[in-house]
């Protein structure tokens, strides 16, 4: 494997300036600074790779980057923009000694969302400050902005929560067995978005698939891994490993989780013992719509006549190339109308912890995305990873708009099961 000290100044070199990037980039795109894009950042990394050590405006310039990768699909030379940033925020995380509060905030974050018992324990108390009302009054009161942006927008970010349903260990194949597939629960997915799972269980199940999902499963390593953590990023890729080694192949619903264990590879491969299982584990991971689209339909769809606004997660889209395989998929539903929302490539300002950490940026964005998607007159918002719809559902809530969100699993759900439009369209926000 190439040494990250060699690998950095050899990615730099491949940067040609020509700013194809620029449009792309949301956070040039919203303030017009040349430091504020991938090629001002990349100049930044230059500079520190020629000795200047970082410094608090520096880091602030890769701090506000989302790393949401529109940049790499538009570059025309190739450039690994990802890999850039994924390796400046693990020195910045090494070298450059964070103010307190910031440390803590970091560190808050990195200790409750990637593992779900914490979460799960968060639950009770969270449905009951939702269910009192409370939530409404504080955010009135305005109390939690001036305490922290990042707390206030963690607040305002958390989704109606209702019972959780809790999936068994394996969901036996519908008229006859096409194939076995292991299933990713996630952590803020499995916790907060727990009908996604199972729709997706059943989904599999309704296509032919015996689908497995281990208990004992636990966070996939995305936050950390697209933050600079990279020790705990390894960590959490090893469970993984060992968690669904078994199978042939491991179905993903969030797009940043997919996007982190097909570079199980690349986080792994200077780990003689781990390399190899680890290039065999990003091999068989799929995204839901990608596996479905390879696997062929069988299932009968039932007609549901609703307008539908489809939103590409970055991770989704952009990290794993996956954009014709939801449309194809949603398209093919009776009834069913997908509407394409404006600029499509720009994110939505979720971006992992990017809303928290990076809350103004982050409403911005947010606010953007809302705008587009209410452009499109869709009756339901579709979107396929858990911090978009959040995201998109409180930029449209602070517009005055309360448009019912779903994932694409949840669609497919719909139609196999003929249950019909009103279980999405009549559901609360996410």
């Amino acid at each position: 494997m190439t040494d990250p000290r060699e690998e950095l100044p050899r990615l730099i070199d491949d940067c040609v300036h020509c700013g194809f990037c620029l449009p792309t980039c949301p956070t040039y795109v919203l303030w017009g600074e040349e430091m504020d894009s991938p090629r001002g950042r990349i100049h930044l990394m230059d500079q520190h790779e020629t000795g200047t050590p970082f410094s608090p405006p520096m880091v602030e310039h890769f701090d506000r980057c989302l790393g949401c990768m529109a940049c790499v699909t538009s570059c025309p030379s190739g450039v690994q923009y990802d890999r850039m940033i994924e390796l400046t925020r693990a020195r910045v995380e090494r070298e450059h000694p964070r103010p307190l509060p910031e440390r803590a905030l970091r560190e808050m974050i990195f200790k409750l969302f990637p593992y779900p018992r914490r979460l799960r324990a968060l639950r009770g108390p969270l449905r009951a400050y939702q269910r009192t009302g409370l939530d409404r009054l504080v955010r009135r009161s305005g109390l939690l902005e001036h305490l922290s942006p990042s707390l206030a927008a963690m607040e305002r970010l958390a989704p109606p929560l209702s019972r959780a349903p809790r999936l068994p260990e394996r969901v036996a194949a519908r008229e006859g067995r096409r194939a076995t597939v292991g299933m990713l629960t996630g952590c803020v997915q499995g916790e907060f978005f727990p009908g996604v799972n199972a729709a997706t269980a059943r989904v599999l199940a309704l296509e032919g698939c015996d689908v497995v999902i281990p208990r004992g499963q636990g966070c996939c390593g995305a936050l950390s891994l697209h933050s600079g953590r990279e020790e705990e990023a390894r960590a959490f890729a090893r469970r993984t490993i060992v968690t669904f080694e078994t199978v042939d192949v491991i179905v993903v619903n969030a797009a940043g989780c997919g996007s982190a264990m097909k570079e199980y590879r690349r986080l792994l491969a200077d780990e003689p013992e781990w390399a190899g299982r680890a290039d065999a584990l990003s091999a068989k991971t799929r995204d839901l719509t990608e596996f479905l689209v390879e696997l062929g339909p069988r299932a009968r769809r039932h007609p549901l006549p609703v307008t539908v606004a489809y939103h590409d997660a970055c991770h989704l889209s952009h990290a794993q190339g996956v954009r014709a395989q939801p449309r194809a998929l949603l398209g093919a539903i009776p009834g069913l109308t997908v509407r394409e929302v404006a600029d499509p490539e720009i994110c939505c300002g979720s971006a992992g912890t990017y809303n928290l950490l990076q809350p103004e940026a982050a409403a911005e964005l947010g606010d953007r995305k809302a705008a587009g998607v209410r452009a499109t007159g869709a009756e339901l918002l579709v979107a396929a990873n858990p911090g978009c719809s959040m995201q998109i559902a409180t930029a449209l809530e602070r517009q005055g708009t309360r448009l019912p969100v779903a994932h694409t699993a949840e669609v497919l759900d719909a139609s196999l099961r003929g249950t019909g439009t009103a279980a999405l369209v009549g559901r609360r926000p996410a």
